[in-house]
């Protein structure tokens, strides 16, 4: 299992090149403008996956038990998102690289966005942590495929076994 997360953590890192790079060829009104999907825009749905990653991440580093509202804007212009979001892909592939049997069988225990605790395993909660992210860019893309951007191939088996 260590290997998969290891490989999904390498696919994480290509994937949000690829959509960024596409991003960035959109307007500012583009960019920001009102979509149907979750949180409304690719900005704030960008802001909200790397806020997912970096809940998640601290929980796996042992920290932030408590989660955020949801729809936190961490970054308001998209240079400094883009540079946070590699910053931030870096610290993802650097935890799943140490990943061992013993941190496979830890647990992580804490409270949601709407105040309720839980505990998850660590296969679970790092899966869904990968799956998460899947998800809202596959959002990103249906975003994007409504601009004159084509969005990019994110395809998992073309992005490790190109």
């Amino acid at each position: 299992m260590t290997q998969h997360f290891q490989t999904l953590a390498y696919y994480n890192r290509i994937a949000n090149e690829r959509l960024y790079a596409a991003c960035a060829q959109l307007s500012d009104d583009e960019y920001r403008k009102p979509r149907a999907g979750s949180f409304g825009s690719i900005h704030a749905l960008l802001n909200h996956i790397l806020l997912g990653d970096t809940i998640w991440l601290a929980r796996f580093e042992g920290r932030g038990a408590v989660t955020p509202a949801l729809n936190s804007v961490l970054y308001d212009e998209f240079r400094a998102l883009r540079a946070a979001r590699a910053a931030h892909d870096a610290r993802i592939e650097a935890f799943f690289a140490t990943l061992t049997e013993e941190t496979l069988s830890r647990s992580f225990a804490y409270v949601n966005n709407q105040g309720k605790s839980y505990v998850e395993g660590a296969p679970v909660a790092f899966s869904h942590f990968f799956n998460h992210q899947t998800h809202h860019r596959g959002q990103i893309t249906v975003m994007l495929s409504q601009t004159t951007v084509k969005p990019p191939s994110l395809d998992l088996h073309r992005i490790v076994n190109p």
